[in-house]
């Protein structure tokens, strides 16, 4: 039985998303148990427009107070303790049959609080964001930090190799995941000090399949798996592309609509740009899984809908089936000798 806590006052679109996703989550898999964190009533009200029944394998906790993004992280976790985050994090402290957690919620007070509270696996210098992009090739590619280090050493660098690496193989059956360090450059000898001292130690490390330096264009190519950087430009990498994207599909729609020739060609396309525009949305890839804490935690886009949060609690999911936590602390034992 996998036990995830959803906390349904997090994101834009608070219960109606949260639970509407959770129950899709569950239909799929038997064996998965919710605890909704929320307004009571809110999670009972849309439980029912879901038309969900099997009550005993959901749990209900009442905690009506709201962490927003305006909030400072360690206030919140201080002074706001009936909030939807703080209990959820909360229970999953203290109750070993709870596996992991989801929040569309505010990311600083998430990190912070899963930092503090949950506390690291073993060995783990710095847990790491880890979200999941498409590729040109149909595959997926995760990006790893994408937010939670601006400044990380050589040591955390590598660490996030390893974990992206298993979470990679445990949660999407990737065999052998070919890491890439994003770099200004391809060839060995580009990048600042940090880089440089980096690859040859990506180069000897047996845990990983190391596949050289990356720059960003080839992030969607599909040569990659995994991508490895610090929090500061992960973010920025991942946030440009998204962005990209969204302004190419607004570019291409207005250029279409320009003219009544291409709007003639267009209805015959119709169902290529339905697929395309499927294919960069976010929402259906799920959150940022936070890797490295004690328990699972999955921070999800603050705009996700149900679909997204279906996807997040799919990840978390497969993450405690997989046993990845285990596997962490296992490779991570090996390399330090404890």
């Amino acid at each position: 039985m996998v036990r995830i806590i959803v906390d349904c006052l997090g994101g834009d679109h608070g219960a109606a998303a949260n639970v509407a996703g959770a129950v899709a989550a569950m239909k799929k898999y038997d064996d998965l148990n919710v605890i909704f964190t929320g307004d009571a009533h809110a999670v009972r009200a849309e439980l029912e427009k879901c038309g969900f029944s099997d009550m005993a394998r959901v749990e209900i906790v009442h905690a009506p107070e709201e962490i927003t993004g305006e909030d400072k992280p360690t206030d919140a976790i201080r002074l706001k303790r009936e909030s939807s985050m703080i209990k959820g994090i909360k229970i999953l402290r203290e109750d070993e049959s709870v596996h992991g957690m989801v929040s569309t919620g505010a990311t600083g007070a998430l990190v912070a609080a899963a930092t503090l509270r949950i506390g690291r696996i073993k060995n783990v210098r710095r847990p790491a964001f880890c979200p999941i992009l498409p590729t040109m090739s149909g595959g997926i590619v995760g990006v790893t930090d994408s937010g939670a280090n601006m400044t990380v050493n050589t040591d955390m660098l590598l660490q996030f190799a390893i974990m992206g690496s298993e979470y990679l193989k445990g949660a999407f059956g990737i065999d052998k995941p070919r890491v890439a360090l994003l770099n200004v450059g391809v060839e060995t000898e580009k990048g600042d000090d940090l880089r440089k001292a980096a690859y040859p130690l990506f180069s000897e490390c047996e845990y990983i399949n190391f596949a050289g330096n990356m720059e960003s264009r080839d992030l969607l190519s599909g040569k990659y798996d995994l991508v490895v950087c610090d929090g500061f430009s992960g973010n920025v990498l991942i946030k440009s592309t998204e962005g990209a994207c969204v302004e190419m599909l607004k570019m291409l729609k207005r250029d279409i609509y320009s003219k009544a020739k291409y709007k003639i060609g267009a209805t015959f396309m119709k169902s290529m740009f339905a697929k395309e525009k499927e294919f960069m949305n976010y929402q259906n890839y799920g959150g940022s899984v936070l890797l490295g804490t004690e328990k699972i935690i999955v921070k999800g886009h603050g705009s996700s809908k149900a679909v997204a949060v279906e996807k997040c609690v799919e990840q978390a999911y497969r993450m405690q089936s997989s046993g990845l936590n285990g596997r962490i602390e296992s490779v991570l034992s090996e390399i330090y000798g404890e």
